[in-house]
C-alpha cells in the first residue's frame, strides 16, 4: 500500500475539488486535508484500488473505498456530516 500519487489524484478530481469547498478542511499538501491541527483525511492506493483514510474520532484512521462514483458520494456524505470545526467528531460512521 502506498500513498496516493498525483496520477491517482487526477483519478478523483471532482472529489477532491468538492473536499476543497468544505469549510474547516485545509489541504496542506495534494489529497492531504487537515481539521484544525490534526491529520483528518488522506488516500491510498493499494491492488489497483483508491482509499480514503478518515480520522473520525481519537487517533485512528478507518478506511473508505473510493473506487467508484458511489464509494465518492458516500465519503463527501460523511465527511459533510461531520462538524470539522469542531475538535471532536458527532458523527457516525455510514457502512462501508
Amino acid at each position: 500500500m502506498r500513498h496516493a500519487n498525483p496520477d491517482d489524484l487526477k483519478e478523483m478530481d471532482g472529489l477532491l475539488g468538492e473536499l476543497r469547498k468544505i469549510k474547516g478542511l485545509v489541504e496542506k499538501k495534494p489529497g492531504i486535508f487537515y481539521r484544525k491541527s490534526k491529520a483528518f483525511l488522506h488516500f491510498h492506493e493499494h491492488e489497483s484500488s483508491l482509499f480514503a483514510d478518515i480520522r473520525l474520532t481519537g487517533t485512528e484512521f478507518d478506511r473508505y473505498p473510493i473506487k467508484t462514483q458511489s464509494d465518492q458520494a458516500r465519503l463527501l456524505k460523511l465527511v459533510r456530516s461531520i462538524d470539522i470545526t469542531s475538535e471532536t467528531s458527532s458523527s457516525r460512521a455510514i457502512s462501508k
